[in-house]
């Protein structure tokens, strides 16, 4: 299987935070500086702060990876339909087009294998980037059974337009680029060991 490729040429990125005026609230210990102390046996007992509420626990939804990595997914998702609009690709359709670019000329199982697609998902979708003009499905000479994918001269024109995108993907994550690295790594840390207990 090829290795990750690095990003395409991505600007240093930073944010300056804005701090918070004054010193952290905490609701237990904040007390009015000019209170006096309770004393006497009437004294009135301090009222008990009320416990804030727990979204983030281990069995709530919050607190779920699943949850994270899927909602995560749906905003990533919006994004790149944004950003691929201009190009006249879907998701999957780009993700086809990057392996291409990385290599051209590769049979529908490679695709499959390097995508984490089966063929009765990605033949249609090939089916699809052919008709637009971008890839060519032909058998192999020397295995029939085998279907080459390779790339038109505008399928190889298209990546110039496309560089553009994971630039906009990079400044809409907001963070570093060694952040971003660090994330595609965990995640990639995260799938293998899934796919291990499977």
């Amino acid at each position: 299987m090829p290795g990750r490729k690095e990003p395409h040429n991505l600007p240093p990125h930073s944010v300056a935070c804005k701090p918070i005026d004054g010193p952290a609230y905490n609701p237990v210990m904040a007390t009015p500086s000019n209170a006096p102390p309770d004393s006497g046996p009437h004294a009135a007992k301090p009222a008990t702060p009320a416990e804030p509420p727990v979204h983030g626990g281990p069995s709530g939804l919050d607190g779920q990876l699943c949850f994270a990595l899927y909602s995560a997914n749906l905003a990533m998702n919006k994004l790149y339909r944004q950003l691929l609009d201009g190009l006249h690709l879907t998701y999957p359709q780009y993700l086809v087009m990057l392996v291409l670019w990385e290599g051209d000329g590769l049979t529908v199982s490679e695709l499959g294998d390097r995508l984490y697609l089966d063929s009765a998902t990605l033949t249609p979708l090939l089916k699809r980037l052919q008709a637009s003009g971008l890839v060519t499905r032909t058998r192999s000479t020397q295995d029939e059974r085998q279907v080459l994918i390779r790339l038109t001269p505008e399928g190889q024109a298209l990546q110039a337009r496309a560089r553009a995108v994971p630039e906009g993907v990079f400044c809409a994550a907001d963070c570093s680029l060694e952040e971003l690295q660090a994330i595609t790594g965990r995640l990639e840390s995260l799938r293998a060991s899934l796919i291990r207990h499977l």
